[in-house]
């Protein structure tokens, strides 16, 4: 999506923001509706950054925060960006709407399609937890259960969509979806008053949300609103499903699809991503960079947040901490810095991950000898 933005800039002033709502549709200059009267609303976005004082202080850092997202409708971020595409799709006169999906996008476009009165087709993986699943149930979407990864789930839904005529909602499939999610982009530089960090740490799945961001902060450049620098962008994924990270630091310009995909954090097992190049673009451009970790390690890190913070906290949002944690050691993050740490979900949607036992789609063991996740935490 593109938009005007020099006519913008003249008579859109960011004072204004707060006469203007305290959900996302505040930026709605710079979203797609032809009408905002036909946009399907939850109470998305403008979502709470919060001081990690308690985690800061344990890593000898004095300006750590976390984009707080599970306060969204159903729970998590892909709020945002399904918002917006089941919004349009209203507008554009569509009837039913489609996804592939591990989880969280699912459940957000089953809630926006029930507001909207569209039917909706999820299409899963078998071995999704039950939360989710249920959850789509219980606002009425039909859910088919697909054997293999988010990948054949997507194949599926393509091939239903064109012999019944359904919207398809998958990433990058279509533009809408980018646009809802770039917001986060649009309320970090607000809550941070216009100036943005030094760097962003944000789990990498489909990097809608990456890719998002990078736009929304052109976007208020070309408005004015914010200067030219840039925080370094930071793609964190699963060791066990990592094919932005092998790819950047290998010097590739597209990602090779990663074979036999296995982690807890389901939101990062995406083994082959329609926007890898945009991706690999964004972390070389903000000379940012990718980190893998361990399902132990985002695990700890997802306990971690819960407990030292007060946010139950996803194994995503772990992945962000144990990403941290990584790049302090290695110096490539500085503690006088910056930084933005994202919880993308609630961790109730993740009983495998809260109960910390072993799964078939995970390499981690409970009994592995590491008794960190016991009682009181390591840095307590």
């Amino acid at each position: 999506m593109r938009y005007d933005l020099a006519s913008l800039g003249s008579r859109w002033d960011r004072d204004s923001l707060d006469s203007q709502g305290k959900d996302m549709w505040r930026y709605g200059h710079l979203l797609p509706m032809g009408d905002q009267r036909m946009a399907v609303r939850l109470g998305e976005g403008y979502t709470p950054l919060l001081p990690a004082r308690h985690i800061g202080q344990a890593l000898g850092m004095s300006h750590l925060f976390i984009k707080d997202e599970s306060v969204n409708p159903t729970g998590s971020f892909k709020a945002r960006g399904l918002c917006v595409a089941v919004s349009r799709a209203l507008e554009l006169g569509g009837k039913e709407v489609a996804i592939p999906s591990a989880g969280n996008a699912a459940g957000a476009m089953a809630a926006y399609a029930a507001r909207a009165a569209l039917k909706a087709h999820v299409f899963m993986p078998q071995d999704v937890p039950l939360p989710f699943r249920q959850e789509c149930m219980a606002l009425g979407a039909e859910v088919t259960l697909v054997q293999g990864s988010i990948a054949d789930c997507s194949r599926q839904v393509q091939l239903e969509a064109e012999r019944h005529g359904w919207a398809v909602l998958s990433t990058l499939k279509e533009p809408y979806r980018l646009e809802g999610k770039k917001t986060m982009g649009f309320e970090l530089a607000e809550q941070l008053n216009w100036k943005l960090p030094d760097v962003i740490i944000y789990p990498t799945g489909g990097g809608t949300g990456l890719i998002g961001m990078w736009k929304a902060f052109a976007e208020l450049e070309q408005l004015g609103w914010i200067d030219a620098s840039r925080p370094r962008m930071v793609s964190v994924q699963a060791e066990g499903c990592a094919p932005i990270v092998r790819a950047f630091h290998h010097g590739e310009e597209r990602a090779t699809p990663w074979e036999h995909p296995r982690t807890v954090a389901l939101g990062l097992c995406v083994p082959s991503a329609i926007g890898d190049a945009i991706m690999l673009g964004v972390l070389r451009e903000s000379k940012g960079t990718a980190v893998a970790v361990s399902d132990a390690e985002l695990i700890r890190g997802q306990m971690h947040m819960s407990r030292l913070e007060g946010i139950c906290a996803c194994p995503e949002g772990g992945a962000t901490l144990a990403a941290l944690e990584s790049l302090l050691r290695t110096g490539w993050v500085s503690p006088e810095e910056h930084v933005i740490l994202f919880n993308t979900a609630t961790g109730l949607k993740y009983p495998v991950a809260l109960e910390n036992k072993d799964t078939s789609h995970s390499r981690y063991h409970p009994n592995n000898g590491d008794d960190r996740m016991k009682g009181e935490t390591e840095w307590q």
